[in-house]
């Protein structure tokens, strides 16, 4: 179950990338700032763009780190362009990417500590289920509405990615 779940949670990333295209695309056609984009938010206590890419990423990796047995990447949340998102996206993808299904085995009986829940555990599978799910899907769909409040040409299917469809 981790492994396939970690994937679909790594496509979405894929996904959150293309959107980052699309802004690019329509602050060109439209002559602005991208940068722009990358401070923009829903309501005025809401926090960034830029932090809601940062957070996806982080949710994804830590789950493929904590539930391989390993130590969650650091990233330094300090980007502010377009193009320092890409990368972040693209070293969390990479990382994701490197750990095989076999270092998965054992993930439920791992416990997960987080440092605002002090002396508090989650288990493997009540991590993957109650907090990497949807505190990813959270933050990409976060990131899509912001661009589309802004007007970015986006569509269900740039938020869904490839669907592996075959012949019925």
């Amino acid at each position: 179950m981790y492994y396939p779940v970690i994937s679909q949670c790594t496509q979405a990333l894929k996904s959150l990338r293309t959107f980052l295209d699309k802004a690019e695309q329509h602050a060109a056609a439209r002559k602005f700032d991208v940068g722009i984009l990358m401070g923009s938010r829903l309501a005025p206590d809401m926090l960034d763009f830029i932090y809601q890419v940062q957070s996806a990423c982080d949710y994804v990796k830590g789950a493929a780190a904590w539930l391989s047995g390993q130590a969650v990447p650091r990233h330094e949340d300090n980007e502010k362009t377009i193009d320092e998102l890409r990368a972040r996206i693209d070293k969390t993808i990479a990382f994701v990417q490197s750990v095989p299904e076999s270092q998965y085995a054992g993930a439920a009986e791992r416990q997960v500590r987080f440092s605002w829940a002090p002396g508090k555990i989650i288990a493997g599978d009540d991590y993957l289920l109650q907090m990497t799910i949807p505190n990813t899907y959270f933050h990409i769909s976060m990131a899509y509405a912001i661009l589309r409040s802004n007007g970015v040409d986006l569509g269900k299917m740039d938020f869904l990615g490839p669907i592996n469809l075959v012949a019925g």
